[in-house]
């Protein structure tokens, strides 16, 4: 999907080391507690957002583990959004595409005088995107950034 962020690693400790040294742990990113717990053979960091007082558009991250002999072990981080998050993000995205595909559509059939509106169209559409994608750099990627650097520096 579109917020979806997949990190592979290698490693030279065995599975029970690195799972050992990341399960109970706490991470701490802009003043927010996400925790680290493991289930199902699974490591999982979600964030504890029950006393926050905006609106954030957090990730979970699970951790796979695969052991490659030697000890090593393969590493495979996926962070994806919350399904409570979704909603807002997809519909601004979904906005912001009917609006680039109105502006082709009437610079494609429309005659001359659309021209003003291919522009508005376009240039709205392509506006509230990167407004959009900047805000999100700077909150949601920023939590996947932050959380895979705290597991990459575990590995170390």
């Amino acid at each position: 999907m579109l917020f979806t962020r997949t990190y592979k690693y290698r490693t030279q400790k065995p599975i029970e080391a690195v799972k050992q040294r990341l399960v109970g742990q706490h991470v701490r990113i802009h003043k927010l507690d996400f925790e680290v717990y493991e289930k199902d053979g699974m490591v999982k960091i979600i964030p504890h957002a029950e006393n926050i007082e905006g609106l954030r558009t957090l990730p979970i991250t699970h951790i796979e583990f695969e052991g490659k002999g030697n000890a090593q072990t393969k590493v495979k981080i996926t962070s994806k959004m919350r399904r409570i998050d979704k909603g807002g993000p997809l519909l601004i995205v979904t906005f912001c595409v009917f609006l680039l595909l109105a502006a082709l559509l009437l610079g494609l059939y429309g005659k001359e005088g659309f021209l003003p509106y291919v522009f508005v169209l376009g240039g709205l559409g392509l506006l509230v995107f990167i407004v959009f994608w900047v805000r999100m750099e700077s909150g949601y990627f920023d939590y996947v950034r932050k959380i895979r650097d705290f597991i990459r520096h575990e590995f170390a």
